[in-house]
């Protein structure tokens, strides 16, 4: 079977499974197949497949339609500059915590060899986005969850910020004294409630532990003025349509000049403000 007549068939596989991109998902995974970018795939779709080739791709079209998320079935996935290992073991980074980081680099211009604290650093996509940039920045990661950690450690080393990003096993706060310029974190936000509303790629395959909690936001924003500077800023990404809530009450809560951010799709979804100077 040729490329094109192959994707065809996958596509209109996917589409029947629900798939909400059908033809990009399956040019990816024949692109991952035949070790060859999508570009390079789309300019030459006559190309015969191998038997073998047609195996590996048939068999990550199943996984894809079972509606497990394509970045898991890749293995990497693209977060601003950095192309991260993700698996199973952690939630798969998101165009919104791009924003979440550009608003964190925001908060930090001016500083000198900033600090930053990162709650809750899963596969490791916002600690070495935000390592990458500020020069001199140093990061200090936290995760509760071991799994978490190991990706992140395999992302540290990959992208080379081994010195600039501290892992740190624990509970949010736990064991740090500080003092850090900056605490940023995307905490589990979703509702228990709201759970079987998610995408099945999300509902079914991603961490729960990383998806559902009640009060991890509260107790941050109670949390980070101990160890952030006088003047410091908290950032947060938050659930949608929650962020007017956030940012009352980190107005609530002493904080200074907190400001909503919307992320690409317009949504307003990242919360930050200042404490006292």
């Amino acid at each position: 079977m040729r490329a094109r007549e192959a994707l065809d068939v996958a596509a209109g596989e996917l589409a029947d499974a629900g798939c909400r991109s059908p033809r990009v998902d399956a040019e990816w995974l024949l692109a991952e197949a035949l070790s060859v970018s999508r570009s390079a795939l789309q300019a030459d779709g006559t190309r015969e497949l191998s038997p073998e080739i047609a195996a590996d791709f048939r068999r990550a079209i199943a996984r894809r339609a079972a509606r497990e998320p394509l970045a898991y079935i890749l293995g990497e996935w693209g977060f601003r500059r950095l192309e991260l290992r993700v698996d199973s073991r952690v939630l798969i980074p998101r165009p919104e915590t791009e924003v979440l980081v550009e608003r964190s680099l925001a908060l930090l211009a001016g500083i000198d060899r900033p600090r930053v604290l990162d709650i809750g650093v899963g596969s490791g996509a916002t600690a070495p986005a935000i390592a990458d940039e500020p020069e001199g920045a140093q990061v200090v990661a936290t995760d509760r969850s071991a799994d978490a950690l190991a990706v992140a450690e395999e992302n540290r080393a990959k992208v080379g910020l081994d010195g600039r990003v501290e892992l740190v096993e624990g509970e949010l706060f736990a064991g740090l004294a500080g003092p850090f310029d900056l605490v940023v974190s995307n905490p589990p936000y979703v509702d228990p409630a709201d759970l079987d509303t998610l995408d099945p790629e999300v509902r079914d395959y991603e961490p729960r532990e990383a998806l559902v909690a009640t009060g991890v936001t509260e107790a941050i924003a109670a949390g980070a003025p101990d160890v952030l500077v006088a003047g410091g800023a908290l950032a947060l990404e938050v659930a949608e349509g929650k962020a007017a809530e956030v940012a009352a009450m980190l107005d609530e809560g002493g904080y200074e000049e907190v400001t909503v951010t919307r992320d690409l799709a317009g949504r307003e979804r990242i919360v930050d403000g200042r404490t006292r100077r």
